[in-house]
């Protein structure tokens, strides 16, 4: 939130057509970097806050585990603000038993952790890129295509991205044996991905920006990376066939 590619529309649709024991906020929910350049913050971003805030006062447990872009808040690991605990890393006990990390990822980001200028000129041309991503939504939107990100098409493509996102991979899974865990959650990279490796489960649940993406766990205790962008066709195209057979039944 307080960032102009958010897709704070997407957002409040899935939280307010879910439901959860546990919410968990994986980092950079408000981009405090962005504001610090100049105040976005729209109505939508208010009621995506709203709408979190009410699951807690109803029951679902939210914890808020800080990134980079809201740093600010790992100063108070460990505390509640109301309803919502704050905690710069936790662990997860799945239904069925596992044990996962949950985390933002930002201290395995060399870039991050070498170079604070070389992050901002980055932060930056991500900004840029997002730019031209909106442009080419709103031109697909026009023609009634679904929602595409640029920047993780070329993130894909790229091979330094690609190496980057590896190295990142490998050294959160690395943390997370450290821990004696089943597997870990995290963000940051902005990658949504769900993959074993060297016998570690790492699920990057991605973001709101780019992939439009959630962590899900099921009553089983399974997991799955929801794409809610995707999902919304799924449900339309569902709710259309329903009143089909409705309108058909009518009919006969």
């Amino acid at each position: 939130m307080g960032f102009k590619g958010c897709r704070a529309e997407f957002v409040l649709d899935f939280l307010k057509s879910t439901e959860s024991d546990y919410l968990y906020l994986v980092g950079d929910i408000i981009d405090i970097w962005s504001m610090r350049r100049g105040l976005f913050w729209p109505q939508s971003h208010s009621n995506v806050i709203r709408t979190v805030l009410g699951k807690a006062k109803r029951g679902t447990k939210v914890v808020y585990v800080p990134g980079n872009h809201d740093e600010a808040l790992r100063d108070y690991d460990g505390t509640s603000f109301g309803d919502v605990q704050i905690h710069n890393e936790i662990i997860h006990v799945t239904s069925d038993g596992r044990r996962l990390l949950v985390l933002h990822g930002d201290g395995f980001d060399s870039v991050i952790k070498c170079s604070k200028l070389v992050a901002a000129i980055g932060n930056l041309s991500y900004d840029w890129l997002l730019e031209i991503n909106r442009f080419v939504n709103w031109l697909r939107h026009r023609l009634g295509l679904p929602y595409w990100s640029l920047a993780a098409y070329l993130k894909h493509k790229v091979k330094n991205a690609v190496n980057y996102i590896s190295n990142f991979e490998s050294a959160v899974a690395k943390e997370a044996r450290k821990h004696r865990v089943d597997g870990l959650v995290c963000g940051h990279i902005h990658r949504a991905e769900m993959t074993t490796i060297d016998g570690v489960l790492y699920c990057n649940d991605g973001d709101w920006v780019e992939s439009c993406t959630a962590l899900v766990e099921h009553f089983d205790g399974s997991l799955q990376l929801l794409h809610w962008t995707d999902q919304q066709h799924v449900m339309k195209d569902e709710m259309e066939i329903t009143a089909d057979v409705a309108a058909r039944n009518r009919v006969a």
